[in-house]
């Protein structure tokens, strides 16, 4: 079981072809998707902390932050207050779509093996 979301559910005789037709129904409902973590930061003001309310008083200013790794680099991109649900949606599933490609994978794998079995036989 991955993620609570997918279940073995491949039998003995499903095909390549079943397998890629179960894996695109799969996916029309991992959208928005993207992989990264969300996180809130809170950080003094860029213009001068020192005429500022929040950030004398040590509450500084909250923003989310989604960072994330593009080639072995790592990104951060700000993400508004009002956008970060979106955003935590889109990690989910891109969790998912993660689970999702390694139990396709499996079953890709045991499907082919089943059909060159059935050819040889």
């Amino acid at each position: 079981m991955l993620y609570g979301t997918y279940k073995d559910v491949a039998s003995d005789a499903e095909s390549p072809d079943e397998l890629e037709a179960w894996f695109r129904g799969q996916l029309a409902d991992l959208w928005p998707v993207a992989l990264g973590s969300l996180s809130l930061r809170r950080s003094p003001c860029v213009r001068g902390p020192e005429h500022c309310h929040a950030c004398l008083t040590g509450e500084q200013h909250s923003s989310y932050v989604l960072y994330g790794r593009i080639e072995g680099k790592r990104f951060s991109v700000y993400i508004p207050d009002q956008l970060a649900p979106k955003i935590r949606r889109a990690i989910r599933n891109g969790r998912k779509l993660q689970a999702l490609l390694y139990e396709t994978g499996r079953r890709y794998a045991l499907a082919l093996k089943r059909e060159r079995d059935r050819r040889s036989s």
